[in-house]
């Protein structure tokens, strides 16, 4: 076998491996302060064994720092930066006493019925800031169910510092 189609054939079996390896959600936590991090170490630990009735799955990266349910996976990471999309006009959608921001794009299919799409969503009122992304398999109930789920546990936990309405 020439060297070309060893590499033809060695790509080849690479991308197929690649594709069939989904593997656990993986966790990347953003550079935090110890206060912050401590907080969400204990925040993840408190985390429920079934979300929006998902069962827990596995993460790879910052376990620490995140956690997933279901597949696919509902991935949570604790102690994110603020969204990149978030101004001051940004609306977020209250359940409990948290404030859930989702961007203006994904906010207009979730109410003209488009439940396909993906919703990532940030809780802006308390600290360390909790990001979710959810996955649209989800969707309709899977948005109220998991911010509903995770507000008592934010309130509880989390030191509130906004009210993002």
């Amino acid at each position: 076998m020439s060297w070309w189609t060893r590499g033809v054939v060695a790509f080849a079996a690479v991308t197929v491996l690649a594709g069939c390896s989904g593997g656990p959600p993986e966790i990347h936590a953003a550079d935090m302060s110890e206060e912050d991090a401590a907080a969400c170490r204990d925040f993840v630990a408190a985390l429920p064994d079934t979300l929006a009735g998902q069962e827990s799955v596995e993460v790879d990266g910052d376990t620490e720092y995140g956690a997933a349910w279901g597949d696919p996976a509902i991935v949570l990471t604790c102690g994110v930066e603020e969204p990149r999309e978030f101004s001051d006009t940004s609306t977020c959608i209250a359940v409990k006493k948290t404030g859930w921001f989702v961007p203006d794009d994904v906010f207009e299919d979730m109410f003209e019925g488009d439940d396909t799409t993906d919703v990532p969503m940030t809780e802006m009122n308390y600290r360390p800031r909790i990001h979710v992304e959810l996955p649209g398999e989800y969707r309709p109930d899977g948005f109220p169910n998991t911010a509903g789920a995770l507000a008592d546990l934010i309130e509880a936990d989390l030191e509130k510092v906004g009210t993002c309405l």
